[in-house]
């Protein structure tokens, strides 16, 4: 079903009542794409030991084993994937994708956790390792925190028992079902 507007300044209560259930009714679409992109990583190494699909599992399984809840478990793994676009602001997006389905911790936690892995890889650049520092009020600091310590820079080890994209679908689907927010 579609509608006939051609300007959104001419639309109607209807017609948008058409489009948000068109909407909620393609919601499935949003876990395919997720699916699809963090499938792409398999592609990206970038000079790692692993590619960063394998990456993201390996945090994903990380989190899992830790008793991470639900959210947090599809948020580490999905953590790199603005990576199938852009690694300079590869947090941005992810943390983007995120929002509307996951809590703000979560979502704060993913936006900033380059600042927070920085404290393992900054002084390589000259770059200030403590980044994190300027976030240690935040209520989602301890999260970002182990996320960044636990999960994320250990996870590039060719021989780490690892789970499979498939292990880890149903809980995308499952988040990626319904946004709390636009």
């Amino acid at each position: 079903m579609t509608t006939s507007f051609t300007s959104m300044d001419v639309s109607t209560a209807e017609q948008w009542g058409i489009i948000g259930t068109e909407t909620m009714k393609n919601q499935p679409r949003v876990a395919e794409r997720v699916l699809m992109l963090l499938e792409s990583l398999e592609d990206v190494v970038d000079g790692f030991a692993v590619d960063q699909l394998t990456h993201c599992l390996q945090t994903a399984t990380r989190a899992e084993q830790a008793g991470a809840d639900d959210q947090v478990v599809v948020a580490s793994l999905c953590h790199d994937i603005g990576k199938a676009i852009s690694v300079p602001n590869h947090p941005r997006i992810a943390a983007e994708i995120l929002r509307p389905y996951v809590r703000a911790e979560v979502v704060d936690a993913i936006l900033y956790h380059q600042d927070f892995q920085g404290r393992h890889y900054f002084h390589h650049f000259d770059m200030d390792p403590n980044l994190r520092d300027n976030y240690r009020d935040e209520p989602w600091f301890a999260l970002a925190e182990q996320f960044a310590d636990e999960w994320d820079q250990t996870s590039f080890d060719p021989d780490y028992p690892t789970e499979s994209l498939a292990h880890f679908e149903p809980k995308v689907r499952a988040i990626f079902a319904s946004p709390h927010s636009i």
